[in-house]
């Protein structure tokens, strides 16, 4: 059974850090890209970033490039979404998803996290 698991998701004041992790079992993770979504309530799901198979690419959002890092350890089957600077707008419940696909679309990733929530005060 594939299972995708976020944690790290706390209250944070604006120009605080977080780290959101991602553990994942039941699949062959190094064969799967990585993406990081955001969503709040009444609105579609947001790409935040995208990491490939090995670690070796990654993408951002115009929206947080610069300030948020995407890595992951294939060691631990594990993915990371670092977070600096953070601000009010970046509040959201984040989610971590695996594709064979290389792709922004949510549409296209086959396994996903149930989530984890984000609030970042002013």
């Amino acid at each position: 059974q594939v299972r995708l698991t976020e944690s790290g998701g706390t209250l944070v004041q604006a120009g605080g850090s977080l780290r959101l992790s991602c553990e994942a079992s039941g699949l062959t993770f190094s064969k799967f890209a990585v993406g990081w979504f955001r969503q709040n309530p009444g609105k579609s799901r947001e790409y935040v970033a995208l990491i490939s198979g090995n670690g070796d690419t990654t993408y951002y959002s115009a929206s947080v490039e610069g300030r948020f890092s995407v890595s992951r350890d294939g060691a631990k089957n594990m993915a990371y979404l670092q977070m600096n600077s953070l601000k009010p707008e970046d509040t959201a419940t984040y989610y971590c998803a695996a594709s064979w696909l290389w792709t922004v679309d949510a549409d296209k990733y086959d396994h996903w996290g149930q989530g984890t929530q984000v609030t970042v005060s002013s």
